[in-house]
């Protein structure tokens, strides 16, 4: 049993004076939980709300400090894993600190590592002393605890400490948050008593701020729990941690909400890793302070820019000939120098300097929009700032010409939207259009037939509904996930009528539907006569009473909220129907994370289970194919030349759909993609990089599905 030596003096002095921070709640706007404030750290002050560039191995890629400063930088993130491996402690304590190693004279706060242990899942072992795990520069093994956690920063001399911290997906179930949550309190009570022992003996060098981390994945009875142990103890400030790690959009912008109004208002609020502009203004409106992410860089790195008039890719060749400057409305460096055609040139010749100079400008951009969030508030306008303001982030160069032409658009009937979503007229049907990413459902083919051809006749669900599979198997289950304007359930509970009236059905149906937003559905109820799948009274008792059952019995539909928060206690499916928002709109739920678990809760009680989407992305399947399932092309629909489908076993997919598995000719193509791999969500090294992507290469041509074509690839 460890038993904890405690300095009373130092760890349980509490109140708002004994923050070493001084932090100043100086203004706060009506309407909203936004706040302004300052705190001031041993290297100066800081302005709240505020943003750190993130310099993981003591550096902000391809930014000097001189450019940091220039854009308004007053804080920067630096990472205790890396440095520990790279260049280590005994470096810091020669030179002086990592202040004097860069030459950056403002403040640093250090990450404990804890998120990088996370993000390497096969390299570590977990136990109560710490991570163990080993060393990516030269294989030696290490342990990451709270006390070497502690002692590396104070060697680093940063101005803020993290404690160290489990960090678990934000989707685990309530068993693994309560395991992790108990030990992320146990290691900050050790952190503390860390600090405390290395000032005394004079190891630190005294009057480094310290945050606790909230944790407690989406559950908010431990959100509740988390706080009060933790805002117990004396700490400097408190994060909010376990978010941006598998949750959808709208339950990370809940969760942030609940737990920054568990924390005190006289210490300043931090939500680690995130995120994009438009995730950074919702967590502001909520009642946060600081902020870190790499994707200012690292999205520069692949040609994107955050502009006044939205996301741009500057790969696509509309911008070959532009003359324009990048964002009309900036003063960065980038912006005064250099054209849209320049920037393109040098994303597509994969020159450096593109990605230095789109790096520079998105962390102007960065620094400008938390400097207008900072004089709304003082000036009582945050809520019209964020009306302002949110639709202008989330839009795209997509959404708006090249050439900024005045565009007349059509007058739309008020009664034809409701919240973020109108009705759209295309090709002579109806669908639902998101207002704020433009994004359609079925946006070419009529919703009803799409439906129809994609799930319901590819999946064969009227022969599964009229075969005998024994007293075991007497229903089948459907996933509907996205249930949108309900094509997809209401297409499966037509096939399922249409059977019962001819010859009755041998098994029942039973539709289980994830759905967080339901204003699609009672915008396109509303206006029934123009969606004929709506002409049933199923929906309106779904929307009304959650769930609708066929007078025979045999049919039924449930609605379940987030997906990702209740797939857990759902009856296990035959068949899922994955629909959601693209990749673009809905990242969180096309990533690997997300489908490890959904085959891990599906496999082992049905191996015969089937999974169909529309998405034909490369990065999609080989995300699929890396968890587990066997994957497939699926059928024409639209414009789609091929859509996807995965099934639990490779047996079982032979003998539904052996022609249609992806094989050799697939493979050839993956070799040549330019997006092989699913999307990296943590904040690696090149080196770091090259091990994930090869070991997937690896992984993928060794699977069963392909083994007996590797002498042919």
């Amino acid at each position: 049993m460890r038993v904890f030596v405690f300095y009373r003096a130092n760890i349980h002095d509490t109140g708002a004076n004994m923050s070493r921070l001084r932090f100043k709640l100086e203004a706060t706007a009506q309407g909203t939980q936004a706040r302004a404030g300052s705190f001031t750290t041993l290297h100066g002050e800081v302005k709240t709300p505020v943003f750190m560039p993130v310099g993981t191995q003591a550096t902000v890629k391809t930014q000097s400090v001189d450019l940091l400063a220039e854009a308004g930088s007053s804080v920067l993130l630096a990472n205790t894993y890396h440095l520990l491996l790279r260049p280590g402690a005994e470096v810091f304590r020669k030179v002086g600190g990592i202040h004097r190693f860069m030459h950056w004279n403002k403040p640093v706060l250090t990450d404990s590592g804890g998120f990088q242990i996370f993000s390497l899942p096969h390299s570590r072992e977990m136990t109560e002393d710490g991570a163990h795990f080993k060393s990516y520069v030269d294989g030696k093994l290490h342990v990451l605890s709270p006390e070497s956690s502690i002692e590396m920063q104070t060697a680093i001399q940063s101005d803020i400490m993290m404690v160290l911290d489990q960090c678990i997906p934000s989707t685990s179930d309530h068993g693994q948050a309560v395991t992790a949550m108990n030990l992320t309190h146990r290691w900050a009570l050790r952190s503390l008593e860390a600090r405390a022992r290395y000032e005394q003996d004079g190891r630190a060098i005294g009057g480094q701020s310290l945050f606790g981390i909230i944790q407690g994945a989406c559950f908010k009875d431990l959100r509740e729990k988390s706080a009060e142990v933790l805002t117990q103890l004396p700490f400097d400030g408190f994060a909010i941690g376990g978010l941006a790690v598998g949750e959808g959009k709208d339950l990370r912008d809940e969760f942030t909400e609940f737990s920054a109004k568990l924390l005190p208002q006289h210490l300043p609020r931090y939500l680690m890793g995130v995120g994009t502009p438009i995730d950074i203004l919702e967590a502001v409106h909520r009642g946060v302070d600081l902020f870190d992410c790499i994707l200012p860089g690292s999205l520069a790195q692949r040609g994107v820019a955050f502009t006044s008039h939205g996301k741009m890719q500057l790969r696509r060749s509309v911008y070959k000939f532009s003359e324009e400057k990048l964002d009309a409305d900036c003063v960065c460096p980038t912006c005064a120098r250099y054209s849209r055609a320049y920037l393109h040139h040098l994303v597509k010749t994969e020159e450096v300097l593109g990605w230095q100079l789109l790096a520079t400008h998105n962390i102007w951009f960065y620094h400008c929009l938390m400097r207008e969030m900072r004089e709304s508030i003082f000036e009582n306008r945050f809520v019209d700032y964020y009306h302002e303001t949110k639709p202008r982030l989330m839009m795209s160069d997509e959404d708006y010409p090249v050439v900024h032409q005045k565009r007349v658009k059509p007058k739309r009937e008020r009664f034809l939207k409701l919240g973020d979503y109108e009705i759209a007229e295309k090709s002579g049907h109806s669908s639902i259009r998101q207002i704020s990413s433009g994004e359609i459902m079925h946006s070419v083919s009529d919703p009803a037939e799409e439906a129809k051809r994609l799930y319901v006749e590819q999946s064969q669900l009227s022969q599964k509904l009229s075969e005998s599979r024994g007293d075991s198997a007497r229903e089948v289950v459907i996933w509907d996930v996205g249930l949108g304007a309900a094509s997809n359930a209401m297409a499966a509970i037509e096939c399922a009528e249409n059977l019962l009236a001819k010859n009755g059905l041998v098994r029942a149906l039973k539709i289980v539907s994830f759905e967080v937003d339901l204003d699609p559905l009672r915008l396109a109820l509303r206006h029934a006569t123009r969606f004929s799948h709506l002409r049933h009274a199923g929906p309106h008792q779904l929307i009304e009473k959650g769930e609708w059952t066929h007078p025979s019995g045999l049919i039924s539909w449930h609605l379940r909220g987030d997906f990702l928060a209740s797939m857990n206690e759902a009856t296990k499916p035959d068949l899922i129907f994955y629909d959601p928002f693209s990749y673009k709109v809905d990242a969180p739920l096309w990533t690997t994370d997300v489908f490890q678990k959904l085959f891990e809760t599906v496999a082992l009680e049905k191996p015969e289970c089937e999974f169909f989407t529309y998405s034909a992305s490369t990065a999609v399947r080989v995300a699929l194919l890396l968890v587990g399932f066997t994957v497939a092309s699926g059928v024409a629909t639209g414009p789609k030349s091929e859509t996807t489908v995965a099934f639990s076993t490779l047996e079982y997919a032979r003998s539904r759909l052996k022609a249609s598995l992806l094989g050799a000719e697939w493979l050839k193509r993956w070799g040549r993609s330019q997006a092989k791999y699913p999307a990296i969500t943590a904040d690696l090294s090149s080196k770091e990089v090259a091990c994930y992507e090869e070991q997937i290469e690896t992984r993928i041509r060794n699977l069963q599905q392909f083994s007996d074509l590797a002498t042919k690839t």
